[in-house]
């Protein structure tokens, strides 16, 4: 084989490692998050990103109550596709209004994290802000004869 034939090789092989990395992370990812929301089912979850492009990458993950409260934040940081989620135990029981605050006491030396903590926050209030929606027939639009 001549060195152009392997150097492409390399490349498709360095491809389809990168490839399942990224679905093992995205896998990791749903799990985490239909764990949070079948466990908690009542009240809202956020979840808040921020892209490094050099810098490390930031998924956050913040689960409420109806009346606030922080029961659950979880925050996966980290440049390659094996990095899990961690608890951060000492946030749980605060109101979001004290997280949102300062949310930069989570990221204290780490870029991004209160990015992508004010990013998880506003998605949580977008669902506040939406109707809710009544099971059945009800949510439907009736078509007009």
């Amino acid at each position: 084989m001549a060195l152009w034939q392997w150097g492409l090789l390399a490349l498709f092989l360095v491809w389809a490692l990168q490839s399942l990395g990224v679905w093992l992370q995205m896998r990791h990812y749903g799990d985490v998050f239909k764990g949070v929301t079948n466990q908690f089912n009542d009240g809202y979850v956020g979840a808040g990103n921020f892209r490094g492009r050099f810098s490390k990458g930031v998924i956050v993950l913040i689960v409420v109550t109806p009346d606030l409260i922080v029961r659950r934040l979880m925050i996966m940081s980290g440049r390659t596709v094996f990095t899990k989620f961690h608890r951060h135990e000492e946030f749980e029981g605060i109101t979001l209004d004290q997280l949102r605050a300062n949310p930069a006491v989570l990221g204290e030396g780490e870029t991004g994290v209160a990015e992508a903590v004010t990013r998880a926050i506003a998605q949580i209030d977008r669902a506040r802000s939406e109707p809710k929606k009544e099971p059945g027939l009800s949510g439907l639009n009736a078509a007009r004869a």
